[in-house]
């Protein structure tokens, strides 16, 4: 593969390995960050100093970091050869802006962030500097808690770097019981969105249908999503749209309208989002010849008179 024709950042830096026992630290001790920094502790690695302010990243560091001394962000990096950043991605680029016009990055100090809409150009600073610079993100959710050590266990991680770097960043996502997925530089923005798309919309969606269950009266409606959804993902996972059943994608029109008008009446917030998605699943379904053309059209005719909400800038 031609690296830098997909956009990876080339560098002319020799390569080497990671330590053994690496002084690692971390800037965010939020949910990524602790759970990161726990699990390189597990991988034999010494985690010197953490950095968070809030009460719940105190708590979370205390929990699973126990001994490790929260301190100010200058410390951090300075204690550091493998240095973490696990903050948001808009704050990302200040932050590490400030590091290198204040304290400084170290030559060959390895400097990772998490971020998965950035790639390694917000690392820039810290290359000039002559820091080794990875992005890694890792493909899962986060509780913050000691459930998701085992949850590390083959996660994927969107990985741009260097291509000198790559054996040094296999190394690293293999210490946190992770595997590699290269993602070039101009390409993290779609990477992240799929992801966010994915697993943030997913949640939204089993909420509302949720909500919906029990507005139905059922009393446990995560126990009758459950063996569903679970079938449904497994399933969409495997087949893709093929996987698709129900009233869309039978072109049940008339079940989809009094869906909505149901759904109006119990929970008026959630008709634009059936709606939207029923639209894309008719899409789906036609695309893939489980529904035919003239038996979506009925369909549509009843999703074209609902609008999608729109929020208000006045």
């Amino acid at each position: 593969m031609d690296w830098s024709a997909k956009g990876w950042v080339v560098s002319m830096h020799t390569c080497f390995a990671l330590p053994a026992r690496a002084r690692a630290g971390v800037i965010g001790a939020g949910r990524v960050g602790v759970v990161l920094a726990a699990a390189l502790q597990a991988a034999g690695h010494e985690v010197v100093a953490a950095h968070g302010l809030s009460d719940a990243s105190r708590a979370r560091a205390a929990a699973l970091l126990p001994g490790v001394p929260l301190v100010g962000i200058a410390a951090v990096v300075e204690r550091s050869d493998l240095l973490l950043l696990t903050v948001p991605d808009d704050p990302l680029p200040g932050l590490v802006q400030g590091v290198a016009r204040s304290t400084g990055f170290r030559p060959g100090q390895v400097v990772a962030h998490t971020s998965g809409r950035h790639g390694v150009a917000v690392l820039t600073p810290a290359a000039e500097q002559g820091a080794r610079v990875l992005a890694l993100h890792p493909a899962m959710t986060f509780t913050g808690t000691a459930v998701d050590l085992d949850r590390l266990a083959g996660t994927r991680f969107g990985v741009t770097c260097a291509e000198p770097d790559l054996p040094l960043a296999r190394e690293l996502v293999h210490s946190l019981g992770g595997v590699v997925v290269p993602v070039a530089e101009e390409d993290r923005v779609l990477y992240h969105a799929a992801l966010a798309h994915g697993a943030n919309h997913l949640v939204t969606l089993v909420s509302d249908a949720m909500e919906l269950l029990a507005g139905a009266g059922v009393e446990d409606p995560a126990a009758t999503l459950r063996p569903l959804l679970t079938a449904a993902l497994d399933n969409a996972l495997t087949a893709g749209s093929a996987a698709l059943t129900g009233p869309v994608a039978r072109g049940d029109a008339g079940t989809v309208a009094v869906h909505l008008r149901r759904i109006a009446q119990v929970a008026p917030d959630s008709v634009g989002l059936y709606a939207a998605l029923a639209r894309q699943t008719a899409a789906r379904a036609v695309a893939d010849g489980r529904l035919r053309a003239q038996d979506a059209a009925g369909l549509l005719d009843v999703l074209a008179t609902v609008r999608t909400p729109t929020t208000s800038t006045a």
